[in-house]
Formats: structure tokens, C-alpha cells, sequence
């Protein structure tokens, strides 16, 4: 059953959260050439974070030696050093924050949010996450729009989405973020993807504000990784319970925007790989329900709007 977020009896009056305090968690491998920018971006906010949690996920460059010169020089600043075997995942970097987020115990905060180690964000980012939040009890997740630079210049991603809240650098109400239990640890990443399905089947709203940049440092998915990248969007769209139809459609309109035509294919070929082997998914019968009615819901708007303009 939804609940209604709006009649929650513990939610927070804005008289109580006109402080906007928040607390935020970063998980870095092997970051050494971005870090210490995003480090000076935090810096640099109109309203500084009660404390930032940042962990070292097996990092084996210079990222720990930056990190700590920091934690050294500002008291806000939390680090810890995991070791694991190298190599980038999804599933490690959700579980490092997990051990991050232990260091939060005994700190005071309103909102929770996630910051990747690759990005950085305008000195007033957070406060004007903050006002949104704080203008709607109803948000309960909230983040802005990816950038990248593409010919020199930061552009938008193409999949940025108002409804679509991406992970990098976003803030979660603290009721909302202990509603749906926090970060999931998933094999084929995702994560963003699921707290916001979560946050919504618990009646919270969620929204990326497209006028707050999060610029991103360090490009993944370049010469032949973008296959593999592409293939486990697929895997993960079917671990999530996405609609094969709306998969199909998305992938086929998609197949217009040139540069991605292959791109397109190979996400569709990894949805088909884990339907033929019949993956299990890593959610509940619920989430499917809810994440497929979304999604017929769009696409029915997107072929009814389509028709109209024939």
C-alpha cells in the first residue's frame, strides 16, 4: 500500500528544518586527479555539510594522502580506508558507503545526500537543494542535472530526465532516506534507480532541478567500454523489473540519435541475455509493479503525444 507523504505525522515543520542541516557520504577509488576538486567545491558552499563522510574504497593512489590533508585541516571531515581487491564496482561502492555511514551516528542532520568523488557543483548547490526541500515537505529526494564536457564545453547529458535523480551529487530527507532503508547494494549499479522508485511506492516525490549543474571530471564508457557499459545497462534494466515494451520502444526511438545506434542495441541485447538466462532480480514483486506502472504510464503519454504531432 502508498503512503501519503503529505500526512505523515513526523514530518518535519520548516520551521524545524530552516537550518538545512545536512550530511554527506563519498565513496572514491583510485580519484586522484578529481577528488581535491571536489573537495574544494564543498569548500566553497554557502551552507557547509554538519559532516562529510568520505571513504577510501581500496584506493591504491594518491587518493588517501589528499583526502587526509583535508580531514587534518577541517573538522567536518571524516575519512575512512577500507581495503578490497582492485577494480571498480558498483556493489563495493554502495558498500563503502554503508561503512561510511557508520561515522553519521553521533551527527546531527535534516537531509542525507551522496556525493561522487569525480564531480563538482556551484558554491551554492546544497542551500538551493535545501530551499527546494524546504519549500516542498512533499520532496522527499533531490538532486540537479549531470553535465559533461563534450568539444571544450559542459553540456547536459542526453539522459537527464526532471524526474530522473541521479546519484552523483543528491540530497534524501532523512525520514525518506530511512524509509526505503538507504542505499541498495546492487550488482549492475542502479542505485539512484532504485531509492527513487522507493521513495515514491513510500508517497514521497522525488526531482532533478535542471538550472543546478553537477559537473562531471571523469568520463567513463569511452572506446570499447562503452559495449560493456551499454550491455550492463541492459542486465541492470531487467534486474530492476523494467518493462521489456518500454525498453523495446526507448531503445527503437533512440536508434535516430546515430551516435548511440549500437549503443541502443547492445543495452537491448543485455536485457534479452538476462531474460534468456532468467537473472533474479535483486527486488521485490511490489517494485516491479510500481516501477512497470510508471513506466506504461510514460509510454503512453510519449505515443499519444507522438500521434498527436503526425
Amino acid at each position: 500500500m502508498l503512503l501519503n507523504a503529505t500526512s505523515m505525522p513526523h514530518l518535519e515543520t520548516k520551521q524545524r528544518i530552516m537550518s538545512g542541516s545536512y550530511a554527506l557520504m563519498t565513496a572514491a577509488y583510485n580519484e586522484e586527479h578529481n577528488i581535491e576538486k571536489t573537495i574544494e567545491s564543498v569548500l566553497l558552499q554557502t551552507r557547509l555539510p554538519t559532516r562529510w563522510v568520505i571513504v577510501s574504497d581500496g584506493s591504491v593512489d594518491r587518493t588517501n594522502e589528499i583526502v587526509q590533508k583535508y580531514e587534518k585541516e577541517h573538522e567536518f571531515i571524516r575519512f575512512l580506508q577500507l581495503s578490497r581487491r582492485p577494480g571498480r564496482s558498483f556493489g563495493s561502492k554502495v558498500r563503502a558507503l554503508h561503512a561510511g555511514s557508520d561515522l553519521l551516528k553521533d551527527a546531527a542532520y535534516d537531509f542525507i545526500g551522496n556525493l561522487d568523488a569525480d564531480v563538482s557543483i556551484a558554491p551554492s548547490y546544497f542551500e538551493d537543494l535545501i530551499s527546494h526541500l524546504v519549500e516542498r515537505p512533499s520532496l522527499g529526494l533531490v538532486a540537479g542535472f549531470v553535465v559533461e564536457e563534450v568539444r571544450g564545453e559542459f553540456r547536459d547529458r542526453p539522459q537527464n530526465r526532471v524526474y530522473s535523480v541521479p546519484h552523483a551529487a543528491q540530497l534524501v530527507r532523512r525520514e525518506c532516506y530511512e524509509a526505503f532503508g538507504g542505499y541498495a547494494v546492487l550488482e549492475y549499479g542502479g542505485e539512484d534507480w532504485h531509492a527513487q522508485t522507493c521513495a515514491k511506492m513510500h508517497g514521497w516525490e522525488v526531482e532533478a532541478f535542471p538550472e543546478l549543474k553537477i559537473f562531471h571530471h571523469r568520463h567513463t564508457g569511452e572506446g570499447d567500454n562503452v559495449f560493456r557499459d551499454r550491455f550492463r545497462q541492459g542486465r541492470l534494466a531487467y534486474s530492476l523489473g523494467s518493462d521489456p515494451l518500454f525498453e523495446i520502444v526507448k531503445s527503437v526511438w533512440r536508434l535516430a540519435e546515430k551516435p548511440v545506434i549500437i549503443g541502443s542495441l547492445t543495452k537491448l541485447a543485455g536485457f534479452g541475455w538476462s531474460w534468456i538466462c532468467r537473472d533474479q532480480r535483486p527486488v521485490s514483486e511490489d517494485f516491479v509493479a510500481f516501477l512497470r506502472n510508471e513506466q506504461k504510464a510514460r509510454l503512453h503519454h510519449f505515443l499519444g503525444r507522438s500521434s498527436v504531432t503526425r
